[in-house]
C-alpha cells in the first residue's frame, strides 16, 4: 500500500476528543498524545515553529498518524496514560508502574490474619496500599496489634477442625496477642467486630474504635473490674496518641486525594496526599522525566491518572493548585485559604523538599545530569540562545588608586578551572578608572584567545552595573564579537543582572541555581583580583622601603631580595653578608639606615 502524504492523513482527522500516535517509517510509535480537538492538535505539529529542538526533531521522523476517538477529553487522558505504559514512546514521558510497593493484606479466611506483603494475589483477599514504605506499614501494624488481639498462624481455622479439636493453644495466646479462636476461645463474631475496627483504623477512621473501648472501660469500671477497664484506657490512649500524630488538617476533611506540581526544564515533581478523617494515610512523590517541554497542566493530569490508578484511590475530591481535566465524576477544588490551602502547601512543600534531595542525590552520583540541568536552567533564566558551558567573568581591584590589576575567573559546566584564571595589570589607563580598565582587560583577553585560535565562552559576566558593562561592549564591538557571545553584567546591591541595550534590570530569585552560579563567579573573580592586589601593594611597599634609602635603586633591591628572599632577613644580615652582595659602600647605607 503506497504511503499516504501527512497532509492528506491530517485533513481527514476528525475533530472530536481522541487520542492519537505517531509512528515512523519502521511503524514504531513516536509518541502518544491526548487532545480536546484531534485535528487542531495534530495539525499544530506541523504548522508552528518549534523552540524546543527534540520537538522539531519528532516532527521530522513522523511518517503517519493513528487516533482514537473516545466521547470526553477526561476519557482520552485515561486511554493517554495506558497507552504510554503499554509502548513506553520514546518522545513521551517515562511512567513507571512500580509493583514492589509493600500492601497490608487482610486474608480471605475464617479468622483472617493481617500482614504486610509486596505480592498483589487476586484471591479474594483485601489490600490496603501500596504504601510508599515498609516502615509506615509496620509502624501501622504494630499500633493494630497493640490494641487488637489477633492470630498469626496459618491453621485452617474452619468450624469443623476446631470442633474436632484438632489445634492446641501456642505461646501467642499465654503472652495475651491471640485470644485463641484455634480452640473456639474466640467468637467468630468478637474477631470479625475486631477486623471491621481495624478496616477503619488502615482508612485513617479511628472514631468506630475509640467509641467501641470507651463503652467497653466504662462497664468494666461500673463492675469494679479495674484492671481490665486500665488495660482498655491503655488502648484508647495508643490509638489517641496515634490520631493526634497523623491528623495535621481539619478533621472534616475527609476522602480526599491532594496533587501539586514543582518543575524545571527537564524534569517534573508530583507529590500526592491522601487524607482520611483529617489524617494522611498516603504520602508519595513522583518524578517525570520532560521529553518535548510538556506544560505543569499536561503533566499533573498525566500524573493523577497514574498515581490513582497505582494507589487505587477512590476519592471523590481533588486538590490542586489550578484548573485540569479529570473525569467527570470528580470535584477538583482549587484552595485560596485556610485549611484547604494549608493542606496543598504541605503537599507542595513536600514535592520541593523531594527535589532538594534528588538534587543532593544526583550532584554526587551523576554529576553530568546536575551539569545538564543546571545549564538548561540557566539558558532559561539568562534568556540565552545556547547553554553557558563557559563562563567566564571579570573584576577589577584598584584600592585607594593603587596599583590596578584585573582578574578573569572560568567556568566549565557550572565548575570553577582554576588554571585558567588569569590575572591582568592595567597597562594603559592612569589613575582609578574602573570603566577604562574593564574596556582593556576584555579588549586584551579575546584579542589573545582570537589571535591562539582558542574557544570562546558561551557567557562573560561583568562585575558591575550598566557602566561597566557599556566598557566591556565597546572591547567586543572592537574585536567583531559582538551579537556573538552574551555579555552580563550583575550589580552587587540588589543582584540586580543587566543586559545589552536594556535599561530595565532582571532580578533572579535569590534561591535560584542560576543566581547561585553568577554569584559564585563573581565572587571567585573578586577573590582571585583582591589576592593578586594584595600581594602587588605588598611588593610595591618592600621594593619603596628599600629604595627610599639613599643611593640604592631597584637593580640593588632585586639583587638582595633574590639573595636574602625578604626584608627581613635584609634588615637582620651583617654588613659583611650586605657587602659579599652589592659592595660595602651600598652595604654600609643599608645597614645603618636599619641599625
Amino acid at each position: 500500500m503506497p504511503e499516504i502524504p501527512i497532509k492528506v492523513q491530517l485533513s481527514t482527522l476528525p475533530e472530536n476528543p481522541g487520542v492519537y500516535q505517531f509512528y515512523d517509517d519502521d511503524e514504531k510509535i513516536l509518541y502518544v498524545g491526548k487532545a480536546k480537538n484531534l485535528k487542531k492538535r495534530v495539525s499544530s505539529y506541523f504548522t508552528k515553529n518549534h523552540e524546543y529542538g527534540k520537538t522539531r526533531v519528532l516532527v521530522k521522523k513522523i511518517r503517519s498518524v493513528k487516533h482514537i476517538v473516545v466521547p470526553t477529553e477526561s476519557d482520552a487522558l485515561l486511554l493517554e496514560n495506558n497507552l504510554i505504559k503499554k509502548y513506553r514512546p520514546r518522545y513521551n514521558v517515562l511512567l513507571k508502574d512500580d509493583k514492589s510497593y509493600p500492601w497490608i493484606c487482610i486474608k480471605n479466611e475464617r479468622f483472617p490474619r493481617i500482614f504486610p506483603t509486596r505480592r498483589f494475589i487476586k484471591d479474594g483477599s483485601e489490600y490496603y496500599g501500596p504504601y510508599t514504605s515498609m516502615k509506615t506499614v509496620r509502624t501501622l501494624l504494630d499500633l493494630i496489634k497493640s490494641v487488637y488481639p489477633l492470630r498469626t498462624c496459618n491453621y485452617d481455622l474452619s468450624h469443623e477442625k476446631i470442633a474436632a479439636g484438632k489445634y492446641k493453644r501456642c505461646l501467642e495466646y499465654h503472652l495475651g496477642n491471640c485470644k485463641g479462636p484455634c480452640e473456639d476461645l474466640q467468637s467468630i463474631d468478637e474477631y470479625d467486630r475486631q477486623i471491621a475496627d481495624i478496616r477503619e483504623i488502615i482508612k485513617g477512621n479511628f472514631k468506630s474504635s475509640l467509641h467501641y473501648f470507651k463503652r467497653q472501660m466504662k462497664s468494666l469500671a461500673a463492675e469494679t473490674r479495674y484492671e481490665e477497664a486500665q488495660r482498655i484506657k491503655d488502648k484508647i490512649e495508643v490509638l489517641e496518641n496515634y490520631q493526634v500524630k497523623s491528623t495535621i488538617v481539619n478533621p472534616k476533611i475527609n476522602n480526599v486525594d491532594v496533587f501539586s506540581i514543582i518543575s524545571d526544564e527537564t524534569f517534573a515533581y508530583i507529590n500526592f496526599l491522601q487524607l482520611s478523617h483529617g489524617s494522611i494515610v498516603r504520602s508519595h512523590t513522583m518524578e517525570i522525566k520532560k521529553k518535548l517541554n510538556e506544560t505543569d497542566v499536561n503533566l499533573l493530569e498525566l500524573a493523577i491518572v497514574e498515581i490513582r490508578q497505582r494507589f487505587g484511590s477512590l476519592s471523590k475530591e481533588l486538590y490542586v493548585p489550578f484548573p485540569i481535566v479529570v473525569a467527570p465524576e470528580l470535584k477538583v477544588t482549587i484552595p485560596k485559604l485556610g485549611d484547604k490551602k494549608r493542606i496543598l502547601d504541605l503537599s507542595e512543600r513536600n514535592a520541593k523538599f523531594f527535589r532538594q534531595e534528588r538534587f543532593k542525590q544526583v550532584k554526587i552520583t551523576d554529576p553530568d545530569r546536575h551539569a545538564n540541568r543546571i545549564m538548561a536552567q540557566m539558558k532559561i533564566d539568562l534568556r540565552l540562545s545556547e547553554e553557558p558551558r563557559h563562563i567566564e567573568c571579570f573584576d577589577n581591584s584598584n584600592i585607594q588608586g593603587s596599583n590596578p590589576v584585573a582578574a578573569c575567573v572560568v567556568f566549565r559546566n557550572g565548575k570553577p578551572v582554576k588554571k585558567e584564571y588569569r590575572h591582568f595589570n592595567i597597562k594603559t589607563v592612569e589613575g582609578p578608572d574602573d570603566f577604562a580598565s574593564m574596556e582593556e582587560v576584555v579588549f586584551r583577553r579575546y584579542k589573545r584567545l582570537l589571535n591562539e585560535g582558542r574557544s570562546l565562552p558561551q557567557l562573560i559576566v561583568i562585575d558591575g552595573g550598566k557602566g561597566q558593562l557599556s566598557s566591556a561592549l565597546k572591547s567586543l564591538e572592537l574585536l567583531g564579537l559582538r551579537g556573538k557571545i552574551a555579555i552580563i553584567g550583575i550589580a552587587k546591591r540588589l543582584e540586580e543582572i543587566y543586559f545589552p541595550d536594556d535599561s530595565i534590570p532582571l532580578y533572579l530569585d535569590k534561591k535560584s541555581e542560576s543566581l547561585k552560579i553568577i554569584q559564585q563567579l563573581r565572587n571567585e573573580a573578586h577573590r582571585f583580583g583582591i589576592t593578586f592586589h594584595r600581594n602587588k601593594r605588598s611588593k610595591a611597599a618592600i621594593n619603596s622601603e628599600l629604595e627610599s634609602i639613599e643611593g640604592i635603586g631597584e637593580k640593588t633591591v632585586q639583587e638582595l631580595l633574590q639573595l636574602f628572599k625578604s626584608v627581613k632577613r635584609i634588615k637582620e644580615a651583617s654588613i659583611d653578608d650586605l657587602a659579599q652582595a652589592i659592595g660595602m659602600a651600598r652595604a654600609k647605607k643599608i645597614f645603618e639606615t636599619f641599625h
